[in-house]
Parts: structure tokens; sequence; C-alpha cells
């Protein structure tokens, strides 16, 4: 029975469907030594290469927790020398689940589980992500009812989310979404300016007990947990899990 190619490379737990479209689009994708197209299905005895590098057998799963501190970028591109890959230095491959971005830091996820992946980041099955943020003047009740009941940010309007003041420049703020920059946007369209942003957990999964730039393996107990988690949620569409 054949699949789709992009779902097949996902199975291996090479990387995310998502990244494996972007390998189709950018022809580093054969099939039997012939360049692969979007649409391209598998069947068994197909071989399948990525720059030639033969993708087999699906891998032992694996998933990680990330404290991401500042200054590290969110990407697979070894081109990039501050890529979160070569940060963790992990000895298989593993790729991160959704970015914070280079000046923002906290929790993420890496695996080589392109499932989880998808079905953790599609937008429509709705997992909390929680923030600590502070921006460069003091908030008032305006700033955060407007944070509060969504707010018009070039191309979209945020969904209503929980938002609480935890100091005179903080906010702890809670978002299902994951559009670029989000929160960063959101401030910046209501004249605030982000000084730091740190996320401190992702569904029901914290930071606590993780120093900035460790990691360490989820738990069994975990695993269960997240698989739990998103048993009923859609991997068809996926978005970005941005901060």
């Amino acid at each position: 029975m054949d699949i789709s190619l992009n779902k097949y490379i996902s199975d291996t737990g090479f990387c995310s469907r998502r990244e494996a479209d972007k390998f189709i689009e950018e022809c580093r994708v054969t099939i039997n030594d012939a360049d692969a197209h979007k649409g391209n299905r598998v069947g068994e005895g197909d071989v399948v290469k990525i720059d030639g590098e033969l993708i087999g057998k699906k891998k032992a799963p694996v998933y990680l927790m990330l404290n991401k501190p500042k200054g590290i970028t969110c990407t697979t591109d070894q081109k990039d020398k501050t890529n979160i890959i070569d940060f963790v230095n992990f000895k298989t491959r593993i790729f991160p689940v959704g970015r914070l971005d280079k000046l923002s830091e906290g929790l993420i996820f890496l695996t080589n589980d392109g499932n989880i992946v998808n079905k953790i980041l599609r937008a429509g099955n709705a997992h909390e992500k929680e923030y600590i943020v502070t921006v460069d003047k003091p908030v008032d009740v305006t700033f955060l009812n407007n944070m509060r009941n969504g707010v018009k940010i070039p191309g979209a309007v945020t969904l209503p989310c929980f938002v609480k003041q935890e100091g005179d420049k903080k906010i702890r703020i809670i978002l299902t979404q994951g559009l670029n920059r989000q929160i960063r946007k959101m401030c910046e369209a209501l004249g605030y300016k982000v000084t730091s942003l740190k996320r401190i957990r992702i569904m029901k999964f914290t930071i606590n007990g993780i120093a900035p730039g460790k990691w360490r393996y989820f738990t069994t107990d975990e695993i269960k947990i997240l698989e739990s988690l998103i048993k009923n949620s859609s991997s068809t569409v996926s978005s970005e899990m941005y901060e």
C-alpha cells in the first residue's frame, strides 16, 4: 500500500511533513533516483533519498524538552551557526516542534516523530502555550483589555486570550494560536515593545527544573500524557507554533 511522499519521509523520523514539503520543493528528494515532486506517492520497494542520503525505516522515537536561551535560532539549517540542532548536539537527527524567535527563550520540544509535530502544531487543535513577557513601559488597563480581546496585526486579528498583569511592566499570556512573532506584534500594535519573552509552558508541560540552555528527555509518564493530549488531534494540516 502506497502513502504520500511527505508522510513517508515524516514517518521515518527524518523531519516533519512541513519540512519534507520544503525538501521536495527544493528538488532535494528523489524516488528511485528520479526527481520527486509534491503529490508523489511511495510504494513498497521504492527507494527515497534526500540530498543523496537514503531514507530508511522509522527510528526509535525521541522526545526532548529544551530551555532555549536567547541567541539560538530554531532552525535545522546548519549553515546558520546559531542553529538549535548544533546547540543541542543530540546523537541522532531531531528537529524542533515549532519555533521561538532568536531573542526569545524558554520551553521548546524537539523530536524525530513527525506525526507528533503535526498534531501539536495544527492551529485547530488549540494547544495552550504560556509566556511571561516584559515590555518597555508600564502596562495599563486599556493595554490588558486590548491584548485579551484581540489585536489587529499585519495580516490578521488575534484571537481572544488570557492575559494577567504580573508586574509594572510584566504580563502573563496564554495563547492557542501560533502566528509568527505574535506577541511581539500584538504589543507593537498597542505602542509597546517587548524587552523579554519567555515561554514557560506548552500544554501541561512546564519549564520547571530545566536550567537555561539545558534539556532533558520526556519521562515515560510524560510521553503517555502527550499521547493522550493529542490522540484526537488532526495531523492533516499544520501551522507553526511560533511565540
